[in-house]
């Protein structure tokens, strides 16, 4: 397994050592049209888990080139108006609120991270603890560039770096890496 993890590395992601981006063990995809449905089976590493029941990831991450060109900041996933959304990892909101006529909330977690789920209609305040799987949420509906009539926005951030936030759960685009340095 060792060997593996020096071969692939999920782009975006902090080393595969790190529980919070450890692949499970088991994961499934099923192509459905115009989407993509996944699902994923609970793992020791679950520090992160879907933020939506039944997934499906409409709108892949597209990071721009630049940071001040347009591109995707996260991905969307497809569900009805009122899908409770939940907190993808245990952390601090610190937002919750409208933000360009859209309900918004963000969740610090440990390692610098932050997830971002919009739209949504939340109760919490900025300062509230929540753990993961936790309740942050109803969809709202609608969200601009969504290919669905409904999608959640689920955005990750590092500092100021966007980041895919399927490599929370193990997927991402990966890269080959060789195994030894030139020196």
């Amino acid at each position: 397994m060792p060997l593996l993890f020096m071969l692939l590395v999920v782009l975006g992601a902090a080393p595969p050592a790190s529980p919070a981006v450890v692949p499970s063990r088991s994961v499934v995809v099923r192509a459905a049209p115009g989407a993509v449905a996944v699902s994923r089976a609970p793992s020791s590493a679950g520090a992160f888990g879907w933020p939506v029941a039944e997934p499906h990831v409409v709108r892949p991450f597209d990071p721009p080139a630049r940071p001040w060109l347009a591109g995707h900041r996260g991905v969307d996933l497809a569900a009805p108006p009122g899908t409770a959304v939940h907190s993808a990892g245990a952390g601090t909101v610190v937002y919750a609120g409208r933000l360009a006529d859209r309900g918004v909330v963000s969740v610090a977690h440990p390692g610098g991270l932050r997830t971002t789920y919009e739209p949504v209609t939340s109760a919490l305040q900025i300062g509230d603890l929540v753990t993961a799987g936790q309740l942050i949420g109803a969809l709202e509906p609608g969200h601009p560039g969504c290919p669905a009539s409904t999608c959640l926005h689920w955005g990750l951030r590092q500092g100021e770096r966007y980041l895919d936030p399927l490599a929370l759960l193990g997927f991402g685009r990966v890269r080959l890496l060789p195994l030894h340095r030139r020196e």
